[in-house]
């Protein structure tokens, strides 16, 4: 099979991956059924929230496997950690396995969060290597497929298992990345040299872009009640399998161009020599711009021990409706800073921390909104910090990538990323106590329901949004020479 076709199999493989892969963003689905099975506190329960996020922090583990290991067996890995971790979760949630302790649990928890990273690293990894010169493009809008992880899981439940959500999300969070890896792992592979011209990348990726808004479109509307008053939850979850199978469109349609320009190679395989000669000019051409280009775009290359030197690197009542819409919306923020690229590559454009202060601004606000009682609140608040999220988590990759290069980027930004489990420890262990606070107030059960129970929490989380923004206009302030030589 042609390189070009193999270089678009590649893209589709990893939005496949990317759009399975947020198996984490599941655990407010099944944690009610683990707080009563351990019998374990609100404290205790969000010390296994952040046991999935603290499996980052042996992230670079699989940054280092990508190179020294084929690519297809980091993947590989990757599933399988995530099938231990969550099976043996499922197997104690069904009563299949009598006893298991607390600790067992966060182990569990932590090994599938860390199987996250093996097939995060994999999909980076390919999608920078296989579209170097629009890498900002390609991983914006692959990584956007991930925000869509939880409306996926979410709706496969709902058509299968209805009555038995919690067991049914497990089951699905260590079995799914395992069948797609396999399916995957044929076509997510480093491609010997970018083959693609300018001109049919830049069509190719127009052609995506008209696909996943398509698809964040639907996934949205699929997520109002109107709607799904109206549409079977089988009905619903076939529409988002098929908008996950038209990327396809693309490799199938470049495939069907590459044979018809070998056909008519053939025809006119005996036309004069100077003919050949033109076009042997031609690409002489092609190729001297592609040095050209591979000039201006040079990047430093850092290493994880400098780049720890650097300054610049430290610088609603029904929750699965909830989780579906910050997924949905999650997902157009992902996607947001690659379409920006797209449109205005070459033009003057702010920079990637620039876009995280803008992102960072309405977040805060977002906060602090929640304290309103509302529904209305509650929703647009929710689709607001999903936006702004999953904008930030895209905008991140791209700025790893141009403050430190490509060459080390696996492990680099595995080591960026560690920074999740410390947010996610101080900031849910901050909630809980005071939910905990809450609790004791108002009932001897510990148990607390309402705005009291959360008001001072999302204060608290507004003003660290608050410090996070004055910490986004450092960074562009420190960065302004760099990213306006850049342009």
């Amino acid at each position: 099979m042609p390189s070009t076709t193999l270089q678009w199999l590649s893209l589709v493989g990893i939005i496949w991956l990317q759009a399975i892969i947020g198996t984490n963003t599941n655990f407010p689905t099944y944690s009610s059924q683990l707080k009563q099975l351990l019998s374990i506190s609100q404290v205790q329960l969000n010390n296994l929230a952040f046991a999935s996020d603290a499996g980052k922090l042996f992230g670079w583990f699989s940054g280092l496997a990508s190179i020294y290991l084929p690519l297809w067996l980091v993947l590989l890995i990757g599933s399988t950690l995530g099938l231990v971790g969550y099976g043996v979760q499922y197997l104690y949630i069904t009563n299949q396995i009598s006893s298991l302790s607390y600790w067992h649990v966060f182990l569990l928890t932590f090994l599938a969060g860390n199987s996250i990273c093996w097939i995060n690293t994999v999909c980076y990894v390919v999608t920078i290597r296989n579209f170097f010169s629009d890498r900002e493009v390609a991983v914006g809008m692959t990584t956007s497929y991930q925000g869509l992880s939880a409306k996926i899981y979410a709706n496969i439940v709902d058509a299968v298992s209805p009555h038995k959500k919690a067991s049914a999300f497990i089951f699905l969070n260590s079995l799914l990345p395992v069948i797609v890896g396999l399916i995957a792992a044929p076509l997510v592979r480093e491609i010997d040299e970018e083959v693609t011209s300018p001109k049919h990348t830049r069509v190719g990726f127009g052609v995506m872009f008209v696909i996943t808004i398509s698809t964040g479109i639907y996934a949205v509307l699929s997520s109002l009640q109107f709607v799904t008053s109206k549409v079977s939850s089988l009905g619903t979850l076939v529409g988002i399998l098929v908008t996950l199978l038209l990327p396809l469109l693309v490799p199938l349609s470049v495939k069907i161009k590459e044979l018809q320009e070998n056909t008519e190679k053939v025809r006119i395989y005996h036309f004069t020599m100077e003919e050949n000669t033109t076009s042997e000019e031609r690409v002489e051409n092609e190729v001297k711009e592609g040095e050209v280009q591979e000039e201006v775009g040079i990047i430093e290359e850092v290493g994880v021990k400098l780049m720890l030197r650097r300054i610049n690197f430290w610088g609603c009542s029904n929750i699965s409706s909830l989780v579906s819409l910050s997924s949905s919306f999650g997902f157009f923020g992902r996607l947001m800073p690659s379409l920006m690229y797209y449109f205005y590559r070459g033009k003057c454009r702010i920079s990637r921390p620039a876009s995280m202060l803008a992102a960072m601004v309405p977040m805060s606000g977002a906060f602090f909104l929640l304290l309103n009682k509302t529904d209305i609140v509650l929703y647009t608040s929710t689709a607001v910090i999903g936006v702004c999220t999953g904008a930030i988590t895209s905008i991140a990759v791209s700025t790893t990538t141009e403050l430190f290069g490509t060459n080390h980027f696996s492990v680099n930004h595995n080591v960026v990323v560690a920074n999740i489990p410390i947010g996610s420890l101080i900031f849910g262990y901050s909630a809980a106590l005071i939910y905990r606070k809450e609790g004791h107030e108002h009932d001897e059960h510990v148990k607390c329901m309402g705005m009291e129970c959360y008001r001072n929490t999302f204060i608290m989380w507004g003003s660290f949004c608050f410090l996070g923004t004055l910490l986004a206009l450092i960074l562009h302030a420190r960065t302004r020479k760099f990213f306006s030589q850049k342009q």
